[in-house]
């Protein structure tokens, strides 16, 4: 499949929470992979997307978004995945909210400036929200007087402008290179992995404000029989009265979410799923290094 002129590599997808990163990487391969909400902090895990065509193959690597609060564990747990990413790879997405720039975007772009090895591409993402694209050229100049960036791309994630204009952009800073994953293989994470987050990611778009934050997921059946799928996922909350929340009156809530997850496993899977839930209570297990680790956000650090 590769000749002298086949380019490969890996693309850092970085930002603040809740910019768009998980779309943009859905737009780019083409399909589902990472979980999205409107809430932040939904993505907490380093997951590679993994693009290949007859001339390239890229790896995008979709981090959670990186943010002041490291009170917690898992904001540490996070923090320490999308600081990670910005090593060792050949092309960096900084993706940021149209004309919303935070404090949360400056610590990014300072982590850049000290940590950044790679060309950076500045993405404008969500400009479709924008009445007057006009309003972009101030802070472009601005942000381009504090960093070198090879390129800026102003982009729609959710409406796939100019994400084609961002390829190719990417394609220009890539090196030659051979395939480092098989050509049919979308990500390095496990089906049982997607599962999990297929049904956190309904949680998140289920609950409240702050409930899904407390929550994460463990699959503890994945039996491949054929035909099906058979998925056992144990909810875990921090504390007894959120369990309740979870379920919901008569267990409704619990079912919707239940069959909203099944529906898209089986989309992706491309088989029939079998899948049932349970909710625990694990007080203070996102607070809790030993319990992190059990629950596998230690990996790939």
């Amino acid at each position: 499949m590769t000749d002298s002129h086949f380019k490969s590599g890996y693309v850092a997808i970085i930002g603040r929470p809740n910019v768009g990163k998980s779309t943009l990487i859905n737009r780019v391969l083409g399909q589902k992979l990472c979980i999205t909400s409107r809430r932040p902090q939904t993505t907490r895990h380093r997951i590679l997307g993994i693009k290949t065509t007859k001339d390239s193959q890229y790896i995008y690597v979709d981090t959670p978004g990186i943010h002041i609060d490291d009170k917690r564990a898992m904001n540490r747990y996070m923090n320490r995945a999308a600081a990670s990413s910005i090593n060792d790879v050949d092309v960096i997405l900084f993706l940021v909210d149209g004309m919303n720039w935070t404090v949360e975007d400056e610590g990014v772009l300072e982590r850049l400036k000290t940590s950044a090895k790679a060309p950076v591409i500045l993405v404008i993402n969500k400009v479709d929200k924008l009445a007057d694209k006009e309003v972009l050229l101030p802070q472009i100049e601005k942000l381009a007087a504090e960093f070198d960036f090879a390129k800026v791309v102003p982009i729609s994630a959710r409406k796939g402008i100019n994400v084609k204009q961002l390829q190719q952009e990417i394609d220009k800073l890539m090196p030659e290179g051979e395939l480092i994953f098989p050509e049919d293989q979308l990500t390095d994470r496990s089906s049982r992995f997607l599962a999990a987050e297929l049904v956190r990611e309904k949680l998140f778009r289920h609950l409240g404000q702050e409930l899904p934050y407390s929550i994460t997921v463990e699959i503890e059946q994945f039996d491949d029989e054929g035909g099906l799928y058979r998925i056992g996922a144990v909810i875990y909350v921090e504390r007894d009265g959120q369990k309740s929340i979870v379920i919901g009156k008569k267990g409704e809530l619990l079912k919707s979410i239940g069959k909203e997850a099944r529906l898209e496993m089986q989309s992706l899977f491309g088989k029939k799923v079998f899948l049932r839930l349970w909710v625990k209570v694990r007080e203070g297990w996102g607070d809790n290094e030993r319990m992190l680790k059990n629950l596998g956000y230690t990996d790939n650090l």
